[in-house]
């Protein structure tokens, strides 16, 4: 494991559990086994061998790190807060890796609550909530592009319901402000305007402000 020859470690880990099957090194094992998968990239093995773990040893006292492991492994560390250089097209991923992570990190933080992975779960999981609501984004602007309005509609929508606290509801009202306005529906657009127009008043933003590319907070600087 230290030399980073994952696969040796990985056949040597599986030795030591088929000759001491009982104890707490064979515990041990399959829990390195699960993190050398990871680290080699080899996702789904990574996957099998955390829920192998779980299943096995649920009252191991490092159990909670199964389930951080299994948040990681659906979770793209080299991006964000969580890496030395950011791309920001996270969202463009599928979002049901996206959202398996999200589940196994709230499973970590329901059944562990004082994990010391806690905290570092609670702050990827807010980075996963705002990612699914741009991606949520990304659709409707489709939609909108190819002038399926009512479609750009209910897809914005779903932002405002399913992920009401994001820096993405501006855009989602923005979209559906435009929808109304090319389906000739002027009391919907104007409603949706004073709501839009309220939400960007109480970030401290003037209505007719225009952001400089500079000083623009895009929606993955939420922690900034």
């Amino acid at each position: 494991m230290d030399n980073v020859s994952y696969e040796k470690a990985i056949k040597a880990f599986e030795t030591l559990q088929s000759r001491y099957p009982y104890g707490s090194h064979a515990q041990q094992a399959q829990l390195e086994i699960a993190y050398a998968y990871y680290k080699n990239e080899e996702l789904e093995s990574a996957l099998v061998a955390a829920d192998r773990f779980i299943k096995l040893y649920p009252n191991n006292p490092h159990v909670d790190y199964a389930y951080y492991l299994k948040g990681l492994v659906n979770f793209n560390d080299e991006l964000g807060m969580f890496g030395e250089t950011f791309q920001p097209s996270m969202s463009e991923r599928d979002p049901q890796s996206l959202r398996e992570s999200f589940e196994a990190f709230k499973d970590l933080i329901t059944r562990f609550p004082n994990s010391k992975y806690t905290p570092d779960a609670r702050l990827r999981m807010q980075y996963l909530i705002n990612t699914l609501a741009r991606h949520e984004i990304r659709i409707a602007s489709y939609y909108l592009r190819r002038g399926a309005y009512v479609a750009a509609t209910n897809r914005a929508n779903s932002v405002l319901s399913k992920f009401p606290q994001t820096p993405a509801t501006r855009d989602a009202l923005q979209i559906m402000v435009q929808s109304y306005a090319a389906m000739g529906m002027n009391d919907l657009r104007d409603d949706t305007q004073r709501v839009l127009d309220l939400n960007i008043v109480k970030d401290g933003i003037k209505p007719s402000t225009k952001e400089s590319p500079e000083n623009k907070k895009y929606w993955w600087q939420f922690w900034k």
